[in-house]
């Protein structure tokens, strides 16, 4: 697996970001990756939601669809979510790109190796066959540089899935607010929304 730098990632997939750019972490590193990557009220930040980033993303994709809505979350949360891809697949809105950084460890809990580290579970042909046509497997900093270029334009013919395969590694935190009411209302003031 190639070893790219998961902090550095996250601040290449988010350099000259617009303002309808919604980005949705997953659980734990994405978290303190978009944080460290600058603070903004379009994050919404998911604290012990593991498992429901993509699915939030999507409700977000369709109830916004004139913003473009980031999903950004590890191979253990996409794992245990796998079936948001099988809904996002029949869905298809075309403003919704899940990122995941995927490292084949379960980084919350102890660096256990994930399904995607044994050979057998790939999330790219999952997201193929739960009917995403826009698939990419990201595994170099050029591969990278061509994701970030597609994520300014989400338009299209549907949504947009990404593996982008990064070093195992815990780089220091940094922790956005943990106040899920704070976060709930300066998000939807940032897309317009009363809180």
């Amino acid at each position: 697996m190639s070893a790219l730098d998961r902090r550095a990632a996250m601040a290449t997939l988010l350099a000259d970001r617009k303002d309808d750019l919604l980005v949705v972490p997953g659980l734990g590193s994405t978290c303190w990756d978009l944080a460290a990557a600058g603070d903004n009220d379009r994050n919404f930040y998911l604290w012990g939601a593991m498992g429901g980033a993509a699915m939030i993303g999507l409700g977000l994709a369709l109830a916004q669809p004139d913003k473009r809505v980031l999903v950004v979350t590890g191979d253990g949360e996409m794992l245990m979510g796998m079936g948001s891809l099988a809904t996002i697949g029949v869905k298809r809105p075309a403003n919704l790109a899940v990122v995941v950084f995927d490292n084949g460890h379960y980084g919350e809990t102890g660096m256990q190796p994930s399904h995607t580290s044994t050979g057998g579970v790939d999330l790219v042909a999952i997201a193929e066959g739960c009917g995403i046509a826009a698939v990419l497997d990201v595994r170099d900093e050029a591969g990278l540089a061509g994701l970030a270029s597609r994520l300014k334009d989400l338009s299209g013919a549907g949504p947009l899935f990404a593996r982008v395969a990064i070093a195992a590694g815990e780089a220091p935190r940094v922790l956005p607010e943990r106040d899920g009411i704070v976060l709930k209302n300066r998000f939807r003031a940032a897309i317009g929304l009363k809180a």
